[in-house]
């Protein structure tokens, strides 16, 4: 039993190791705001995880794979990363504070936490890699352990997504502090432009997607 949860650990990591929209997105607020924006983006991106997780386990993801949900999934994630990104691009020239720890309203953390979910929710990477990875595990698993066992593994899979997030977010809370404004201004810029050419993309796929109806 250890061994499979530690395997579901590792698959956790697996799954967070590779930068991509929430890592950006992390780093960003991270550079502004500390630890805790950071990981509260962390938080978001972990509990849309979950919902996805849920769904490929009572067997609704087969709803996802169809050319109009995935058309509607490639439009939205079009729209949350573009936004996401334009925003980005537009606070990166906002007053900075990047001395030591920074108090933030609730609010903040709140917006961190909505961003990270609505990037996972709506990534159709992230979408189609849950259900190809965690999928082929999850019929693997079944064949060897109870439903309700292959759910406790599973759960093990957000320990390890859990404790890359807390290395992410730490690793910038104490970085911040050698970085200047200027630094943060244009990496905040970089990672508007990211999050609008990942969203791009996505657009391009939904009108593909159109045009194949």
């Amino acid at each position: 039993m250890i061994s499979e949860l530690l395997g579901f650990v590792v698959l956790g990591l697996s799954l967070s190791v590779p930068v991509g929209a929430i890592t950006i997105e992390m780093v960003k607020r991270g550079l502004r705001g500390g630890f805790w924006p950071a990981w509260f983006v962390g938080l978001g991106g972990m509990s849309a995880d979950v919902v996805l997780m849920l769904l490929i386990y009572f067997g609704i993801a087969n709803f996802l794979t169809g050319p109009v949900a995935q058309i509607v999934i490639w439009l939205f994630g079009f729209v949350v990363l573009v936004y996401l990104g334009y925003d980005s691009i537009r606070a990166a020239f906002r007053k900075l504070d990047v001395g030591g720890a920074v108090s933030k309203p609730s609010e903040s953390l709140l917006q961190a936490y909505t961003s990270g979910f609505l990037i996972a929710i709506s990534n159709p990477l992230n979408i189609v890699f849950w259900i190809g990875i965690y999928g082929s595990v999850l019929t693997t698993t079944l064949q060897s352990a109870s439903g309700s066992a292959v759910l406790l593994y599973s759960s093990a899979i957000f320990i390890g997504i859990a404790a890359w997030d807390a290395v992410v977010a730490g690793s910038v809370h104490f970085g911040r502090s050698f970085t200047g404004e200027r630094f943060m201004q244009w990496f905040s810029v970089g990672a508007g432009l990211v999050l609008i050419a990942f969203g791009l993309s996505f657009g391009w796929q939904a009108a593909v997607g159109m045009l194949s109806l």
